[in-house]
């Protein structure tokens, strides 16, 4: 073993091999004016040095970056951060409504727990969607109004009695327009 700056690596030492950004950094020393300079052996030797220094310095951060990503890999949680289930809904529903239900006076704390019964809220949310869409009970109460209103200017007039059903029947005809305008509707633009 002469005058080599190379050694064999100690059992104390780790042996880096120099990576591509290492050879690149040591190929633009080698290029550079500076080392187009001759160079005394003692100064090529120390400049060598250097280099190596700096490529094992950029491997060691260079390794211990990538070790530090597998990490934040490893650490992600599996479940999406805004990802609510089923029985977090539930549970959270649960206890707002018993904390509402608390500030409420004893009638309609009552009320409350008995329209927000389950079955209660089933049967509502399919009567809603069906039998009491907003726009069918909207034309039949405009219908009731304004049919029963001339059936009793008419009636009065030629002087006939009314029989009550009148209102109804006019409900029954605004109401079933309006089911048909909400099916048009929603025939013809796909919205409901």
């Amino acid at each position: 073993m002469a005058d080599t700056p190379e050694r064999a690596p100690s059992n104390n030492e780790v042996e880096v091999k120099p990576s591509d950004a290492a050879a690149e950094q040591l190929e633009k020393l080698t290029k550079s004016p500076e080392s187009r300079v001759e160079l005394s052996p003692r100064d090529a030797e120390q400049t060598a040095e250097r280099a190596r220094v700096e490529a094992l310095e950029n491997a060691i951060s260079v390794e211990a970056g990538s070790k530090e990503s597998q990490k934040q890999k490893h650490a992600a949680p599996t479940r999406k951060r805004n990802t609510i289930s089923k029985a977090d809904k539930k549970a959270s529903f649960k206890r707002h409504m018993k904390d509402v239900q608390k500030e409420l006076p004893v009638p309609s704390r009552v009320f409350s727990k008995v329209i927000h019964n389950k079955f209660v809220e089933k049967t509502s949310d399919v009567v809603g969607g069906t039998i009491a869409r907003p726009n069918a009970v909207l034309a039949g109460a405009i219908s009731a109004f304004i049919l029963t209103l001339a059936v009793y200017i008419i009636a009065k007039t030629i002087g006939y009695e009314l029989s009550g059903f009148e209102s109804i029947a006019a409900f029954v005809i605004g109401w079933i327009l309006g089911i048909l305008y909400d099916y048009f509707r929603v025939l013809i633009t796909g919205k409901k």
